[in-house]
């Protein structure tokens, strides 16, 4: 564990306030939900919930399958993360954090293709250098009581791959299923 150097007071109510800076470092904004840990040496853990990546293994087995029946590089995420990957080094896109862009197509809940000669190129990773790294492209985001918990993406790397209908509803309905799952 690292030390920050910060103390807070637990106020009458009971309640800490995490520091702006801690919150900007780890993504957490207002609302989101925190899951509260605590160990042997009384040291009390707060971890960011997700509430999709409890389904973990479930998701990557789920990106495999689709991985095997579209032929296309196969990602699932929660709002923060990659959470599974099929077709790709899990190294290149696991646990790393989403882009900005990646965010903003989650939060307009809509689908989009991006084919491999249009000019716009979604990043999935933060740390993305900027280069297009995929020729092709379907993100769906994952919907769970109106409100978007992740995404399903589709990508590929061959120039000729053309994504389209076909992609879309196939990450559409894994979405859907996935949003489903998180409903119960």
């Amino acid at each position: 564990m690292k030390a920050t150097g910060i103390v807070r007071r637990i106020d009458d109510l009971g309640r800490v306030v995490i520091p702006k800076e801690i919150r900007k470092t780890l993504r957490i904004r207002e609302g989101d939900p925190l899951e509260i840990f605590t160990d042997k040496e009384g040291e009390v853990i707060l971890k960011k919930y997700s509430p999709i990546g409890e389904l973990g293994d479930f998701a990557l087995q789920y990106a495999e399958s689709l991985y095997k029946t579209s032929g296309h590089i196969t990602c699932i995420t929660d709002k923060d993360t990659v959470i599974a990957v099929s077709g790709a080094s899990k190294k290149e896109f696991l646990e790393k954090h989403l882009s900005k862009e990646l965010e903003r197509v989650m939060e307009e809940k809509n689908t989009i293709i991006v084919k491999a000669n249009e000019d716009r190129y979604v990043p999935i990773i933060a740390d993305d250098t900027g280069e297009r790294k995929y020729s092709s492209q379907v993100i769906s985001p994952i919907i769970a009581e109106g409100d978007p918990i992740g995404t399903v993406i589709f990508l590929s790397t061959d120039p000729n791959a053309q994504m389209g209908d076909l992609e879309a509803k196939l990450a559409q309905s894994a979405a859907g299923f996935l949003g489903r799952q998180m409903e119960q």
